[in-house]
């Protein structure tokens, strides 16, 4: 296999990782929002963990797009 060619094939497998980091984002406000609605007075005790979540999402996913940019423009 051509090493350029090996080497967009990877970047592009690395970008899944991006796409999984915004399922997860969306599956963590989900529930919030499905607890919240059957329990308000609980939803106030939960926005550390809404949070929480929600940034290892986002790190996750930056992650996927740094480890696809440096495939691309460093190696």
């Amino acid at each position: 296999m051509d090493p350029v060619a090996a080497k967009y094939l990877g970047a592009g497998l690395a970008c899944i990782g991006m796409g999984g980091a915004a399922i997860g984002v969306a599956t963590v406000f989900g529930q919030f929002l499905t607890g919240a609605l059957r329990n308000p007075s609980a939803a106030a005790g939960q926005n550390v963990n809404l949070f929480l979540g929600f940034a290892l999402s986002e790190a996750f996913g930056i992650f996927s797009l740094l480890i696809a940019l440096l495939l691309l423009f460093v190696l």
